[in-house]
């Protein structure tokens, strides 16, 4: 349907003109749609089809969606009737933008901001962006920096269990192997076997029978003898990890892995060796045995159950294990510290437990003691523990002239009053009381320091020890100063961080504290180190922070 009309000029006259035409050729078309339409409803407005014209985007229209009709001429054949007012969602949409729009209109009579406000304002904006923009890009900061540090953590944690496992596992299996095996051969009863009787290997009348023509084996025994031992036999044991008390770097460093065994109360202790990365050993320590104690309320009494806990300590003579090295057979007695025990072995040994009661009332009487006193001596080392808990070691070697580690009543009174540790009389006499068991007024200055100023626990005691194996990975004993300020990190210490000093004055402290407490000023033994970090444990509480201090330090 062509509507255009030349030859009109474009005036409001002509205007008219063509309004009028257009009304004209339409007129028809209405007559016809009246006639075959109802009439509209009073609500639905009327439409006029006259100001509908050709435009250049007629044909650019695209429907909101496919799913709305879309609205044709009368004619055509289109869902919506008229008597089914239209309401898309853009529409609603629209008519919920324009009524909240005209609830925010400023008003007209409000006056204009001062030049004060809008200045503060523009301030207040700026000062909003930079923050949160410094918050963003701390927070981006801090999650881009912890999220590998955790994750290798978890990582490193994972293979050190792990690492672990397999250890505790290869020493079980030579354990087992060892026990089985040695069972059998070594049983007296393989002397008296029937088959050992050279009347067996004769003939009637000619003599002894050749030797090609006897029945022979590489070992005749028993397959069972009454000494023999069950692979389920052996498995009723308990497993716990251990470690040498000594002031020897390499001693103190050994990795044992011991077996309490149910069935006879006996004992034994292996040592794990790594060298390189591939080479391991399993190696006995303390051969299988029933032992006692060589020390303490409970001296000469053999081992029980109850005597197996972390903490525990284990004393062994010397002088009856011949294959211990040279540097733990200088000390007469072997004391070994229990690290870390097996809870569900423990556990299924709990209906047989047995303990000396009287005995286990006495120890536990003396810890209360010595307890009192650590909280006693404590509260005088509160901010000056590193100086001196590594100045009283250094203190006790340079007396101990024999180098044994024993040191008399005298000795240690001087050395307490010397550092303002002094105790009552009477406190000290029950603290000497305990120690000295054999009345020979000579008590080993380790034992007189643990039982005064205390010792960290087990846990902290294990990341010290693995900051100085990697120190000392060829376990020599000592580490050298060059050593030390190679490894050493002050780049996270709580100082640095708020600008209060440099890594060089963290670097510099501590190498000042370890000159100042070591024997030789160019390396620092092991109990030396220890020392160190003795001190360092007592002015913190929480096990983590002290742990992570070592983490960040040292990269353990």
């Amino acid at each position: 349907m062509d509507l255009q009309i030349k030859g009109i000029a474009a005036t409001p006259k002509g205007q008219d003109v063509l309004f009028s035409a257009r009304k004209k050729s339409l007129k028809g078309w209405r007559s016809k749609s009246r006639a075959t339409h109802e009439d509209r409803p009073a609500e639905v407005p009327s439409l006029d089809l006259g100001k509908l014209g050709d435009s250049d985007d007629e044909n650019n229209y695209t429907p909101l969606s496919k799913w709305y009709p879309r609205l044709g001429c009368p004619d055509s054949s289109s869902t919506v009737s008229w008597g089914t007012p239209l309401q898309t969602p853009v529409r609603r949409h629209r008519s919920q933008k324009l009524s909240s729009l005209e609830q925010k209109i400023v008003p007209e009579n409000l006056p204009q901001p001062s030049d004060k406000y809008k200045s503060k304002y523009q301030q207040y904006e700026a000062e909003m962006k930079e923050g949160y923009k410094q918050y963003s890009q701390e927070v981006a900061e801090k999650n881009k920096n912890a999220q590998p540090q955790l994750s290798e953590r978890k990582v490193a944690d994972k293979e050190e269990d792990l690492a672990a496992q397999r250890r505790k596992q290869a020493v079980v299996e030579q354990v087992m192997i060892d026990q089985l095996s040695r069972a059998v051969i070594s049983d007296p009863e393989q002397n008296t076997i029937a088959g050992n009787d050279e009347a067996v290997h004769r003939l009637q009348g000619f003599g002894p029978v050749p030797l090609r023509f006897r029945k022979r084996t590489l070992h005749d025994t028993k397959i069972k003898t009454n000494l023999s031992l069950t692979e389920n036999v052996l498995s009723n044991k308990l497993r716990f990890d251990a470690r040498i008390i000594s002031r020897n770097g390499r001693d103190a460093c050994r990795e044992l892995i011991g077996f309490f065994f149910g069935y006879d109360k006996s004992l034994t202790i292996y040592e794990y060796r790594q060298f390189g990365r591939n080479r391991t050993s399993t190696l006995p320590f303390i051969k299988k045995g029933i032992y006692s104690h060589q020390r303490g309320r409970r001296k000469g009494k053999p081992y029980e159950l109850g005597d197996f806990y972390s903490g525990a300590n284990l004393t062994f003579l010397t002088c009856d294990h011949l294959n211990l090295s040279d540097s733990v057979k200088q000390n007469p007695l072997l004391t070994l510290r229990l690290i870390d025990i097996d809870d569900k072995a423990l556990d299924s040994f709990k209906s047989t437990l047995m303990e000396n009661q009287q005995g286990l009332t006495k120890e536990l009487d003396d810890k209360a003691t010595f307890l009192a006193v650590q909280n006693m001596v404590k509260e005088k080392l509160s901010k000056r523990g590193v100086r001196t808990v590594t100045r009283l070691g250094k203190f006790f070697r340079q007396q101990d002239k024999k180098g044994n580690g024993l040191l008399c009543k005298s000795d240690f009174k001087e050395a307490l009053k010397y550092f303002h540790l002094e105790l009552p009389e009477k406190i000290f006499e029950s603290v000497w009381t305990i120690l000295d068991e054999n009345c020979n007024d000579r008590v080993d200055y380790g034992e007189f320091t643990r039982a005064v100023i205390g010792e960290m626990n087990e846990y902290r005691k294990e990341f010290v020890r693995k900051v100085y194996m990697k120190l000392d990975p060829s376990k020599t004993g000592s580490v050298s100063m060059t050593d030390i300020t190679k490894f050493y990190s002050a780049r996270k210490h709580p100082q640095v961080l708020t600008g209060t000093a440099t890594e060089d004055d963290i670097k510099s402290s501590l190498l000042e504290t370890l000159v100042d407490a070591c024997s030789n000023p160019n390396e620092v033994s092991y109990c030396e180190f220890e020392d160190y970090y003795e001190g360092l444990s007592l002015g913190m509480s929480d096990d983590e922070d002290f742990v992570n201090v070592l983490r960040n330090s040292w990269g353990v």
